[in-house]
């Protein structure tokens, strides 16, 4: 759902941009934007943790895994 939140923003962002709006304006759409994007990464990195793939690992494996993703996207 957050997700769908953060698209239609960017939408939004388009059409500001499209009808000449002041850049301030824009920047702070693209920070709530990027705020949102955000929350869903540390949400999958969260389920990560908790062990959503549905594979059977250690508590260590799943927190070495969560560790890989920050260090490779976070």
């Amino acid at each position: 759902m957050r997700l769908k939140r953060v698209e239609g923003q960017l939408r939004g962002i388009q059409a500001m941009i499209e009808k000449g709006a002041e850049c301030e304006q824009v920047t702070q759409q693209l920070s709530a934007a990027r705020r949102a994007l955000d929350k869903a990464f540390f949400q999958v990195v969260a389920c990560a943790v908790q062990g959503g793939s549905g594979r059977s690992v250690s508590a260590d494996e799943r927190l070495r895994e969560a560790a890989q993703l920050l260090a490779r996207f976070g």
